[in-house]
């Protein structure tokens, strides 16, 4: 089976899809903040990413974030160590990211970070008092996910910067591409999706390259 990508919001996935993901697929974060004594004192590294340390506390909370994910699309889990080495290389990716990011002084101001949640709270017809109270009632805290939204937008500025100006669409891709649907679709719908599957195929190209050119150390792997 294909696992789904756990990004965080990946492309703005999970949390800007609060209306087809439940709200408790993304409680993960904040449960840190009551983690048992024992628990803490066990944590270790799991990866480290040109320098940077990924904890085992790290990697089970986002283990969570995709069992619930795949409950959700109603599919049946993987064994539990292909899910754990497929969710870790996300996380790697993901730290990656963030860490170009910041070298390239990007950032997501307050004004920004606001529209996005207001937009997400009335895609899914609630107030931002009803959206906070929805979170609430599934075990979230407005802090927690506004940073989770923070850094999904950081990643899609990342991502349009590195990817966004390889994709030009020819007019005669669109012709072929309406030829192929049979004329059922507008000019500016085959040109959209064109754009859109040469992006993601973009995209999995610089992010295979990205990988291969930074500091891994995978100790899940190496058996450290």
């Amino acid at each position: 089976m294909r696992i789904p990508p756990i990004a965080t919001l990946g492309a703005l996935g999970l949390v800007l899809c609060l209306g087809a993901v439940p709200l408790t697929a993304l409680a993960q974060e904040q449960n840190q903040n009551f983690q048992p004594v024992q628990r803490q004192s066990l944590d270790r590294i799991v990866a480290v990413v040109n320098e940077q340390a990924i904890m085992q506390s790290q990697l089970e909370e986002r283990m969570e974030q995709a069992r619930s994910q795949i409950a959700a699309q109603g599919q049946g889990l993987p064994p539990e160590g292909v899910l754990r080495e497929h969710v870790l290389e996300q996380v790697i990716l993901e730290e990656i990211q963030l860490q170009m990011a910041a070298d390239a002084g990007l950032s997501v101001d307050d004004t920004a970070l606001n529209r996005q949640i207001r937009e997400i709270a009335e895609s899914n017809g609630m107030t931002l008092d009803q959206f906070a109270d929805a979170l609430e009632a599934d075990g979230l805290n407005m802090a927690s996910v506004r940073e989770e939204i923070r850094r999904e937008m950081l990643l899609r500025e990342l991502h349009q910067r590195q990817v966004g100006g390889r994709v030009n669409v020819s007019n005669r891709e669109v012709e072929r591409f309406i030829e192929q649907q049979g004329g059922n679709v507008s000019p500016e719908q085959a040109r959209q999706m064109v754009f859109q599957r040469k992006a993601n195929e973009a995209l999995d190209a610089w992010l295979q390259e990205i990988r291969a050119e930074a500091f891994v150390d995978n100790r899940l792997t190496s058996g450290s």
